[in-house]
């Protein structure tokens, strides 16, 4: 299995978001098995034209998410990470929900806020 990841450099969206969120994606949907072991930094920055800066900020934020993980001078692999952001969002929902209580929003504001969040980071 090869990593096949496309970076539009003419995008608005920063190379080392477009890296953070493929990977992620595929990690997630199971395309990129758990164990998969990722290329270095410097080979895929290498591979994409990219920086060898801009794919380690990507890896630290995939790494950060639970998507990851790096494993010394072994390498770095597609981690478990479904469970691991599962778990972030329900934290995050569960703050969002306490914030918004504490704010006095009635659910139902409480609800449009976050769909309208949802549908800024999901339809752009």
């Amino acid at each position: 299995m090869t990593l096949t990841i496309a970076v539009d450099h003419e995008s608005t969206t920063a190379p080392y978001e477009q890296l953070r969120a493929q990977i992620s994606e595929r990690a997630r949907s199971g395309s990129l098995p758990v164990g998969y072991k990722l290329p270095t930094v410097r080979g895929l920055a290498e591979q994409l034209g990219l920086a060898a800066n801009t794919v380690a900020k990507a890896y630290k934020a995939l790494e950060a998410d639970g998507v990851i993980e790096t494993r010394g001078r072994h390498g770095t692999f597609v981690a478990a990470a479904g469970d691991a952001a599962t778990r972030r969002a329900a934290t995050a929902a569960a703050q969002y929900a306490e914030e918004a209580r504490r704010l006095g929003l009635s659910r139902e504001a409480a609800e449009a806020a976050l769909n309208e969040a949802l549908r800024a980071a999901y339809d752009s």
